[in-house]
């Protein structure tokens, strides 16, 4: 359910997408996270402004807003971002623990002007070796040991 709050938030970060832009930080991407109702942080596309391939909007706002937070967990918040996230942006609202994304542009709105995911997200149910970036598994002992390791390990703090 649409709010006049969320109209506001999103607007925010349409706005950051285009102060951004036009300052030659990055695309055209902005995000704002809120939570009960307070902006806790603001992010924009800084991938060519810091030569950072996972500088997203969205990522630059979740690592903003855990680190104000002191917390890797944003239970409770809503993303809002000036277009539908990419699969890594996803992922990381995923591990973030968003309990809400509001988005304005669409990826078919971002295809048509250049930034097109839908080959991202036909490769990643392929399997592994099966990729246009193909991996490889190469079981290590030490590997496994280290797994064993954490789930042993008494303090362990869970995510």
């Amino acid at each position: 359910m649409t709010t006049d709050e969320d109209r506001a938030h999103l607007a925010r970060a349409v706005a950051l997408s285009r102060q951004h832009m036009e300052a030659d930080r990055g695309g055209p991407f902005g995000a704002v996270i809120v939570r009960d109702g307070v902006v806790v942080a603001e992010g924009w596309n800084e991938v060519t402004s810091t030569n950072d391939p996972t500088a997203h909007a969205e990522v630059v706002a979740i690592r903003r807003a855990c680190h104000r937070l002191g917390t890797f967990s944003l239970s409770g918040a809503t993303l809002y971002t000036s277009c539908e996230p990419c699969p890594m942006c996803l992922a990381s609202a995923f591990w973030a623990r968003l309990s809400r994304i509001v988005y304005a542009n669409t990826r078919a709105d971002a295809a048509a002007i250049g930034f097109d995911d839908a080959f991202i997200y036909d490769e990643i149910p392929k399997a592994p070796e099966a990729r246009a970036l193909p991996a490889e598994h190469l079981p290590l002992e030490e590997a496994k040991a280290v797994f064993r390791a954490w789930t042993e390990k008494a303090d362990k703090i869970a995510y």
